[in-house]
């Protein structure tokens, strides 16, 4: 389907997959080659971000792999203004989101750096609904239900709260890692098209998770390859965001499938 989301009252169009690249301001990131930590760094992610095709740049100060234990709200507001702040002196026009569950954190950035997009991994909450409502910004709703069956119901039930505050721009995103077991992120990922009937665009990031490498029986450093061929299902099945850590991967894994679809058209 052709979906568009408003970004600083500019259309960013979504009929063609496009990719957003993770920049984590983290000391604990579960892919130990993603952490970044100074301001040199920063710079030089966000750049390798646009000049390999990446759209988005998604900026996350507090890592929420399994098992760790998060970054206080102080913490996490500390690393993103500092992470932000470079990133609007050096690229004013970049699009960038904040992957954040706090309300009062997605507040600051919104306020204080102008970001485009709010990213909730939480599965949402009354709050965080009320304050991207407020702010007018795209918001990415996660689902942590196990199954398409609950994650459909889950989602009408929270898009139809979010459209009652006035949210216009809705992203989903599957959430695959989040609340679910291993066999239960494929079993999703199978029937992940059943998603369109929401008419929403689609968010997928399965970039390097436990979800891969535990199947594998390898390691975040060497899910690569099980990365890009998951993207490619994601892709067939209805993505419009890939969420990932290596872009140009992502971007030409875009420009195959679009080509491939278009040629069969």
């Amino acid at each position: 389907m052709d979906y568009t989301i408003n970004v600083r009252n500019r259309l960013l169009n979504l009929d063609t997959p496009i990719v957003m690249g993770i920049l984590n301001v983290t000391p604990d990131s579960f892919y130990a080659n993603s952490r970044i930590s100074t301001e040199a760094e920063v710079i030089e992610r966000s750049r390798q971000i646009l000049a390999e095709g990446g759209v988005i740049i998604d900026v996350g100060a507090c890592s929420t792999r399994p098992g760790s234990t998060p970054a206080s709200e102080e913490e996490e507001t500390l690393r993103l203004r500092r992470a932000l702040r470079i990133l609007r002196q050096e690229l004013p026009e970049a699009v960038v989101s904040v992957d954040t569950f706090r309300p009062e954190v997605a507040s600051m950035a919104v306020k204080e750096f102008g970001i485009d997009i709010i990213n909730d991994i939480s599965g949402g909450s009354e709050e965080m609904f009320r304050t991207v409502s407020r702010l007018g910004v795209p918001y990415i709703l996660t689902s942590v239900k196990s199954s398409m069956r609950e994650m459909l119901l889950d989602f009408s039930e929270k898009v139809q709260q979010l459209r009652d505050l006035g949210q216009k721009d809705i992203i989903l995103d599957p959430g695959y890692g989040f609340g679910k077991t291993l066999e239960e992120n494929y079993e999703i990922l199978k029937v992940q098209e059943h998603l369109q009937v929401m008419e929403l665009p689609l968010l997928v990031g399965v970039s390097r998770k436990s979800m891969i490498f535990r199947m594998l029986e390898t390691t975040p450093e060497e899910s690569l390859n099980g990365t890009t061929v998951l993207n490619t299902i994601a892709l067939m099945k209805g993505a419009n965001i890939l969420r990932v850590h290596d872009v140009k991967e992502a971007v030409e894994c875009c420009k195959l499938v679009g080509l491939c679809f278009s040629s069969l058209a």
